[in-house]
């Protein structure tokens, strides 16, 4: 039996929002958002996946993802994706 794992992942649609998520499944959650299956990113995408941690833990992953939503770490997530992106395009 294998070890289940726990993805926190960042998508970020042409208008450089962001949008942080948790899953076990990260290929069909992706797929999701892409297709308009998901609430708040239904209607705001394309959306592509820039950034994902993996965990072994599901409260590990979860803390994770509600400090990357929040404060100084959704600050420096920010800056750092934005600075990427500037070097890519």
């Amino acid at each position: 039996m294998s070890t289940p794992q726990y993805f926190v992942y960042v998508l970020q649609n042409p208008e450089s929002r962001l949008y942080i998520g948790f899953t076990t499944d990260l290929e069909r959650r992706v797929r999701q958002h892409q297709e308009g299956k998901g609430g708040w990113t239904h209607s705001r995408g394309p959306w592509k996946l820039v950034h994902y941690e993996v965990f072994a833990d599901r409260l590990e992953a979860i803390r994770r993802e509600r400090n990357l939503k929040r404060g100084k770490m959704n600050k420096e997530l920010r800056m750092r994706l934005s600075s990427k992106t500037l070097r890519e395009g």
